[in-house]
């Protein structure tokens, strides 16, 4: 019976969009979260009759009949649209205003993040959370009480006096498709053969975006849209349930049909 494994499809499809959508809710509020998306197709056809198949009486059948059997997950896809700002006041808080990333050095990886919440380590250069250098390497002076980071990126130290200890240009990444960056955990992405070639810009210049000093990008998760999605993926997984309940009940009537 067709329906039996057409159902199980469209459970199993369910059950990963559950998943991912349980993963959107619990980074509702993890710095610079991108949503993710699972997209779905529908599965190959039986063709019971062509369409255009050409019948006794030589006319043509104008739809023919197929079944489908049923369907699957073609991708997760994240969706990087603009999170909200959140204002820290934290001079080394940075958020980007449109398209790009930051570079952080992982070890010997190198990995790409939207979350700006930056640090120092006891040598005085800037780092993640993790204690991850953001890359270029950016020193601090040990005297700097004042850090301005301007829109386009340029980084000026100041002691108490005002007086500019040193400056540097903070750089963005851009990627041809960042859909196919590949999640690395800790808010980082990694490069693929999807995602293109990185170019490394100057914030403000050739599409991508500025910095914003003092300010953190929120998830762009919608909570309300992804307890929608929730429930419509709840109640798509018990009308399949449902099915495969009545292919059971149809199949049973037939095994109790006495001749």
């Amino acid at each position: 019976m067709r329906s039996l494994w057409t159902a199980a499809t469209g459970m199993a499809a369910q059950q990963m969009n559950m998943d991912v959508i349980a993963n959107n809710l619990a980074n509702a509020n993890t710095t610079g979260y991108k949503r993710s998306r699972g997209n779905f197709a529908d599965l190959m056809y039986q063709n019971l009759v062509p369409a255009g198949a050409e019948t006794a009486d030589n006319t043509k059948v104008p739809t023919g009949v197929q079944i489908g059997m049923g369907t699957k997950t073609m991708s997760v896809d994240k969706v990087f649209t603009q999170g909200n700002f959140t204002e820290t006041d934290n001079n080394l808080d940075l958020a980007i205003e449109g398209k790009g990333f930051f570079k952080i050095l992982r070890g010997t990886q190198e990995v790409y993040t939207r979350s700006g919440s930056f640090k120092t380590d006891q040598d005085g250069y800037v780092t993640d959370a993790s204690g991850n250098r953001v890359q270029p390497e950016v020193l601090i002076p040990k005297s700097t009480t004042t850090i301005n980071i301007e829109p386009g990126g340029t980084l000026t130290a100041l002691d108490s006096s005002g007086k500019v200890l040193g400056t540097v240009n903070l750089k963005l990444y851009s990627f041809p498709n960042p859909a196919g960056l590949m999640a690395a955990g800790q808010n980082n992405f990694v490069s693929t053969p999807a995602s293109g070639e990185v170019t490394e810009l100057a914030p403000g210049t050739e599409g991508v975006g500025t910095l914003l000093q003092g300010f953190l990008e929120s998830s762009n998760i919608n909570v309300v849209e992804e307890m929608v999605n929730m429930i419509l993926s709840q109640r798509a997984y018990e009308a399949n349930s449902k099915v495969i309940k009545a292919a059971d009940d149809m199949l049973h009537m037939a095994n109790n049909v006495r001749g």
